[in-house]
Parts: structure tokens; C-alpha cells; sequence
């Protein structure tokens, strides 16, 4: 075989687990840009899998800008031995690893160029210990660009979970990765759409703050299903803040799970 040629099969030959990892499936969740709430669906996720009695890790691929730890209000740096990182723990053990756990300072930058962090985003995968997990989520960057094509070449995702929001320019986004996932054969669980109301705490009434939803339109254009819309919780803010994401039960979160749970 070539230089030309191996190096060809090196790019869609998947990265392997650590020997001492046990890892069941991978679940990507993605969105078409930022600001849509891609992190706080994964970590809703995560918490509500975990209450379900499922081992569950979330590994934070978006390196330049990582806030899964932020989340879950877990500070200081990941711990590791000769060969293998420690992901950090949870009270719910949720196993968690990110960029944000190498730095030494929450708030400095990581100035890096594309091949830097996907070769991070690999380490992730293939050097951290992780123990027993039912479901890996990953925390996918925003968009579909090179980082996010060569992780679904690299790392051996079973399904995609896709992130919108009520705008009409988001939604149009997220139809790319749609599109992206269909090329690369990984099957959509669904969307859900984040940000979609805010429920009135008298009346009850679900006021569209963004507009009317076109996440239905979206989902039966690309025939995947639109699993759940989000309310915007005012109290979630807070709560992150307080570290106590992992206290929430969002029962709009359960089509999600259940997705999840039905995936063979």
C-alpha cells in the first residue's frame, strides 16, 4: 500500500477506547451554530439518563469553547496516571472530561488550529479512563465544519441528537447537519428545539418569546422526528450557578430520554 493510500485509511480508521475503558453508545449532540443551548440539552441529558440508573459520561468536545464543567460547577484539573486521564465525577457520577479541566485558569483562551483540537478531541476518546459508561454523550462544536467531519470520521458515533431554536435562520442551519449526518450514514435520533416558550406560571399559557416554532416544518422535510420542545426555565440560571443542575427534572426531557433508551 502507497504513503498516498495508507494515509487515506488512516483518516476514516476509528479511534479505539483506552484497554481499560468500557464504553456502550455514543451520542452525539449538535447544533448548527452557537447560543442555542446545545450544552445545557446534553447536560439535561446526562442527568436525567443518570437518574434512570444508567452510567452515563459526557466527553466536551467543543475545546474552544468548553462549559459542560461550568455546568455542573466542577473546578479545578483533571487527575490521571502513567497512560490515562481520570475523567471528573458528578454527585450523580456523571463521568465528565473537557478542555476546560487541562487549564490552569477557567478563562484563558485555548488558541489552537483545527488539526490541534481534533487530535485533543481524540484523546478524549482514547486516553481517558472511562468506567462502565451505558451512554458517552459528546458535546459536539457548533456547525459542520472540519472539526466536527473529522471527529464523526474518528470516533465511532452511534446516533446524533440535533439542537435547534424557534428562529427560522437556526433551523436553516441545523438542516446542514442534518444533511451531514445523512452523508455520513449516522443515524438522527431527532430534533428538539430549545428555547421554544416560556410558560406563564398563572395561566399556564406557552408564549412564543422567539417566534413561531419551525421545527416541525424541519423535521418532516428531513423525516426525523421532532422529539421535544423546551421551555425556557428562568430558574436554570441559578441553579447552574449553585451547582445544582443535577437536582432538575424537566418532564419535556423524557421523549429525548426515551429516544435514547429505544436506539438499538
Amino acid at each position: 500500500m502507497t504513503d498516498k493510500a495508507n494515509a487515506t485509511s488512516n483518516i476514516f480508521e476509528k479511534a479505539k477506547l483506552h484497554p481499560n475503558s468500557k464504553v456502550g453508545r455514543v451520542i452525539g449532540v449538535l447544533s448548527g451554530k452557537g447560543g442555542v443551548g446545545k450544552s445545557l440539552v446534553t447536560s439535561l441529558l446526562a442527568t436525567h439518563l443518570a437518574k434512570e440508573g444508567y452510567r452515563v459520561g459526557i466527553l466536551d468536545s467543543d475545546v474552544l469553547g468548553p462549559s459542560i464543567p461550568k455546568m455542573f460547577k466542577i473546578e479545578g484539573k483533571a487527575k490521571g496516571g502513567e497512560g490515562y486521564i481520570l475523567p471528573a465525577v458528578t454527585s450523580l457520577e456523571i463521568q465528565i472530561m473537557s478542555a476546560a479541566l487541562l487549564l490552569d485558569k477557567t478563562e484563558e483562551p485555548i488558541l489552537w488550529r483545527g488539526p490541534l483540537v481534533s487530535d485533543l478531541v481524540r484523546q478524549f476518546y482514547t486516553d481517558v479512563w472511562w468506567h462502565e459508561i451505558d451512554y458517552l454523550l459528546i458535546d459536539m462544536p457548533p456547525g459542520t465544519g472540519d472539526i466536527a467531519l473529522t471527529m464523526f470520521q474518528k470516533i465511532p458515533v452511534n446516533a446524533l441528537l440535533m439542537v435547534t431554536s424557534p428562529q427560522q435562520l437556526v433551523s436553516h442551519i441545523v438542516a446542514k447537519g442534518v444533511k451531514m449526518a445523512s452523508m455520513l450514514r449516522i443515524p438522527v435520533l431527532g430534533i428538539v428545539e430549545n428555547m421554544a416558550y416560556v410558560e406563564c406560571g398563572k395561566c399556564g399559557e406557552k408564549i412564543e418569546v422567539f417566534g413561531a416554532s419551525t421545527a416541525q416544518d424541519l423535521a418532516d422535510r428531513y423525516h426525523v422526528p421532532l422529539l421535544s420542545r423546551l421551555p425556557i426555565r428562568t430558574d436554570l440560571a441559578s441553579l447552574i450557578e449553585q451547582g445544582k443542575l443535577e437536582t432538575v427534572h424537566l418532564p419535556q426531557m423524557e421523549p429525548i430520554v426515551k429516544a435514547v433508551l429505544d436506539l438499538e
